[in-house]
């Protein structure tokens, strides 16, 4: 999926990796538990304060692949949900200053759950709602007005 966003790619960016606009855009996210500086880089593992439905947990965030400016892959966890998830930026071609913003989630077919397991349709559900949700949350706190 994917959106298009009235600000550079640079703006984008910062949305995507800076702790305190993460929690600006991510009403998931609560707060950075031990975000280093040089957040994303691959091999670290970075822990975040969230909540799952209203539920907290820990959001286990590790970097796979970073091009500045142009992808972030992170192998993510929180709770029992676990996914590969990937941005890309890219420059729109039909409108400069703007930006195309796609985000691919890529999940096992089955989740447990206690009593239980979500199966492949609950999942899938899951993951477009999260990509939707996310995607459109970005493309608000990208295009708000500043103060």
């Amino acid at each position: 999926m994917s959106t298009a966003i009235h600000a550079d790619r640079a703006r984008v960016w910062r949305a995507l990796t800076e702790p305190q606009e993460v929690i600006g855009w991510d009403r998931s996210v609560i707060a950075p538990i031990d975000v280093p500086p040089d957040y994303p880089k691959p091999g670290q593992h970075v822990r975040w304060r969230a909540r799952m439905n209203d539920v907290p947990v820990i959001l286990h965030d590790r970097p796979i692949e970073v091009v500045v400016g142009e992808r972030l892959r992170s192998d993510l966890s929180h709770g029992l949900f676990r996914c590969d998830e990937t941005y890309g930026l890219m420059d729109d071609p039909t409108a400069p200053g703007r930006t195309r913003l796609t985000m691919k989630v890529v999940a096992s077919n089955e989740i447990p759950v206690v009593g239980g397991a979500l199966d492949r349709f609950a999942v899938r559900q899951y993951a477009t709602t999260l990509v939707s949700t996310s995607l459109q949350a970005i493309r608000e706190w990208c295009e708000r007005p500043t103060a």
